[in-house]
């Protein structure tokens, strides 16, 4: 791959600002215009907008600064290098994993490129519930075609792997719709390695398109550094504290730096942007802060096919099936959306369920494995509130996330859903990524052993790689943390840009979302800020 031109060490050659970790100790003081917390989704759409309004604009990164040429496709490398906690952020009880980027671009860097609109039924539930008058899609359209045009976002016109093409084929036979999956991506080769880092810059993630052009209009870039807290005179944010950090995350001297900007914009991500808020002791009067936090939990399904399936080939996700949304209403039982994932050995072997003999008979079966997952819609029932963010002795943030009787009724449905569909296609066994689980031989032996399942955590094996909420807009004081516009409802030079704002789950994966809302956002800040007109693309 090393024959593919690299933007990011271009760049550094050609002058970038960028400190931190190898590329130079942080002073004791930056001053700025915007300071913003966060190279992902939210992070890198600002960034672009408000250095194109003429600002100067600072950027902070908790973790590395990975290019093209450090991408291996090597999971041993990937996971502890661009992800958070080595790709194994636990809840609380430990029963849910969260797949989260830590490396500039965030999880932009090492997502699966699906890229879809926020559902219609989504913004309708806002405005009714949240206040959010001005989140439709008739208001929301030209943002979102905006990012789709300098994302390369469109629908994928290769065909399927056979891992979804599966999925489109059992779906089928049984009479549920299914489509082709939108991804931002421009030249790709097709190589099935999006989670490990885009070695040829395929991707369109923000270290590729919106970081590189802040940072060629003079932004700064603070890698390997951690958002601390915010300083707060009265109703402002009057600084914030940053220190640096290894590349794994680990304290590296006493010494900090204080950014001192007009304006702080907080894109660190649901979890972490909480997380700094809470360190802070910003002003909460309604205790909303770090609560209605969602994941889209995520149980999946193991077919063994009587051909290769080979799931670790070819672009991980390009057919999904949302007949499962439209089952009931959005406030009923828990929807969900089919999807294939791709089928990488470390992964794969993290996630089935056993040990021993079982389980290494079960990885012999690798190259004729295919896999669904079923991403469960939260946030729209009473019984369906999400986690809660806190904060451990040391300051690190914890999300407590109860899967109660509502979610894994949901998710018992959603792998017979799954199940049915594996059979269809032509599985001569499915698996259910559940612990007492075993596999089963036919669709009628799966009904009956799958009902019979105790849908409890840690025994229902359960994983997200979406994280929203916790920072939520509402219309008002009283139902959101943040205002519709992004600003924090009670810090006037704050505000919230990336997937925490979202009130509940977005019910599809949601970085189209973060990209076409932040850029609404981001414009109506640089006007608030310049007087500017300013356009992402």
């Amino acid at each position: 791959m090393s024959s593919f031109p690299d933007p990011i060490r271009e760049g550094l050659k050609r002058g970038w600002t960028v400190r931190g970790g190898p590329h130079g100790a942080l002073p004791a003081r930056i001053d700025c215009d915007v300071a913003i917390v966060g190279t992902g989704a939210g992070a890198g759409v600002t960034a672009e907008v408000l250095t194109k309004a003429g600002l100067r604009v600072v950027l902070v990164e908790e973790g590395p600064l990975r290019s093209s040429s450090d991408f291996k496709q090597l999971e041993s490398v990937a996971y502890p290098d661009l992800y958070q906690e080595s790709a194994g952020r636990k809840t609380k009880d430990k029963a849910i994993t969260i797949l989260q980027g830590r490396c500039v671009g965030g999880s932009t860097t090492v997502n699966w490129t699906s890229s879809f609109r926020t559902p219609g039924d989504t913004l309708q539930y806002w405005q009714s519930h949240f206040g959010l008058d001005s989140y439709s899609h008739e208001q929301l359209g030209p943002y979102f075609a905006q990012a789709e045009k300098r994302l390369g976002i469109a629908p994928w016109t290769l065909a399927p792997n056979e891992n979804n093409e599966a999925l489109r084929r059992g779906a089928s036979r049984i009479n549920v719709s299914s489509a082709v999956i939108p991804r931002n991506v421009k030249g790709c080769a097709n190589l099935g390695s999006c989670g490990m880092g885009c070695p040829i810059n395929a991707k369109q993630s923000m270290l590729v398109t919106t970081i590189p052009a802040a940072l060629n209009a003079g932004a700064q870039l603070l890698v390997e550094t951690r958002a601390e807290r915010f300083e707060l005179a009265g109703q402002q944010v009057s600084g914030l504290l940053v220190r640096p950090v290894s590349a794994n995350g680990t304290p590296v001297g006493s010494a900090g730096t204080r950014i001192v900007a007009k304006h702080y914009v907080l894109a660190a991500g649901a979890i972490n942007s909480p997380a700094v808020l809470m360190r802070t002791e910003a002003p909460d009067p309604h205790r909303r802060l770090g609560t209605r936090t969602f994941l889209h939990p995520v149980v999946m399904s193991a077919g063994v096919m009587p051909h290769k399936v080979e799931g670790w080939q070819g672009a991980p996700q390009t057919v999904y099936s949302d007949h499962f949304l439209s089952t009931h209403a959005i406030d009923g039982p828990m929807g969900y959306k089919l999807e294939a994932p791709p089928i990488h050995p470390v992964i794969f072997a993290s996630t089935l369920p056993g040990y021993g003999k079982a389980q290494a008979e079960l990885l012999g079966q690798l190259p004729n494995a295919q896999v669904l997952l079923a991403l469960l819609r939260d946030g729209f029932h009473a019984e369906s509130t999400g986690g809660k963010v806190s904060l451990r002795k040391d300051g690190s943030p914890v999300l407590d996330y109860p899967l109660n009787r509502f979610v894994m009724e949901g998710a018992r449905r959603a792998l017979l859903s799954m199940a049915e569909i594996q059979f269809a296609a032509g599985a001569r066994q499915v698996l259910p990524v559940h612990e007492t689980a075993k596999p089963y031989a036919s669709w009628a032996e799966a009904q009956k052993g799958i009902a019979e399942l105790p849908m409890q955590p840690l025994l229902t094996r359960v994983v997200s790689a979406h994280v929203m909420g916790g920072c939520g807009m509402g219309g008002s004081e009283a139902l959101g943390v943040t205002r519709p516009d992004g600003q924090h409802w009670q810090l006037s030079n704050l505000s919230v840009h990336d997937g925490s704002l979202f009130p509940t789950s977005i019910g599809a994966n949601p970085q189209l979302s973060i990209y076409g809302t932040v850029n609404r956002l981001a414009q109506g800040l640089a006007k608030r800020l310049t007087g500017r007109d300013v356009a992402l693309a």
